[in-house]
């Protein structure tokens, strides 16, 4: 997502944006050398929805807080989609559920903690479905056990799977979006399928360091919301799954709280904690 709309800002704001990725510790790592850059306007961080409203429930220490940031702009949101394998004897969201409860079925996900791993949690409890959690090191593994049928279901982004619809060996059941998704659009949500207020998606944001000034902040959100709106980059971001959002570095704050409080009890519900 980063790289489909870091050139155009860097056009808006005169000088070029660049990507520098830290992995390690589920994005802690990055984040934290983001959050004790200097409050300058020019490092900034690239948050999501594991970092910012997962981790914080997970890992005893983060080595960053929420309030080491000053948000610049909500960026977008990523629904996921329920797939199982083509050989589940269902044909729907009800069906699976009905299915789930007679017996245990398994979901696989990218890792304990993952947002397609709560995303499963969370289904579960709220449908009463018997859902067995199957982490595979990435998503690209877990896809394939659902395909070869090791596991029987996965919560997934709708554009890693669209290709692989017009097979034989997978089924898609509905999408977890508030609204339907782009990419497909023919497939219900999982909420109007029967299981009312269930929404997920990934998100993304940009933050900068507190004590960042708020001139600075104005025109790097200025910038941001410019680019959201160029047609290339729309294009772009609609082509691989977004929904995009943009708006007022308060509208992002809005948002991270209300999944915090959302995530909390789920992660806990799961048990899941860092080694």
């Amino acid at each position: 997502m980063a790289r489909i709309i870091n050139m155009k800002v860097g056009e808006i704001l005169g000088q070029p944006v660049v990507i520098e990725n830290r992995s390690g510790a589920a994005g802690n790592i990055g984040t934290q050398i983001g959050a004790n850059a200097e409050p300058d306007g020019y490092t900034m961080t690239f948050g999501y929805s594991g970092t910012l409203s997962i981790n914080p429930f997970i890992y005893e220490d983060t080595h960053w807080r929420q309030s080491d940031f000053a948000p610049v702009i909500f960026l977008s949101k990523v629904p996921l989609a329920l797939v199982v394998n083509a050989e589940l004897p269902v044909k729907n969201v009800q069906e699976f559920i009905e299915l789930a409860k007679t017996r245990q079925l398994t979901f696989g996900s990218s890792g304990q903690g993952s947002i397609n791993h709560l995303a499963g949690v969370l289904f579960a409890s709220m449908t009463g479905a018997n859902l067995m959690h199957v982490p595979y090191r990435g998503g690209g593994p877990a896809l394939n056990a659902v395909m070869g049928g090791q596991v029987d279901a996965l919560f997934v982004v709708p554009v890693v799977v669209a290709p692989q619809l017009n097979g034989t060996k997978l089924k898609i059941l509905g999408v977890t979006s508030a609204q339907r998704s782009e990419i497909l659009p023919g497939v219900p949500t999982i909420a109007e399928a029967g299981v009312p207020g269930y929404e997920v998606s990934s998100w993304n944001g940009v933050m900068v360091p507190a004590g960042t000034p708020e001139t600075v902040i104005s025109r790097l959100n200025k910038a941001f919301n410019e680019a959201l709106d160029d047609p290339k980059v729309k294009k772009g971001l609609v082509d691989t799954g977004y929904e995009i959002i943009g708006g007022t570095p308060e509208r992002f704050t809005h948002w991270v709280d209300s999944e915090l409080e959302k995530w909390g009890p789920v992660v806990k519900q799961a048990g899941i904690r860092s080694e």
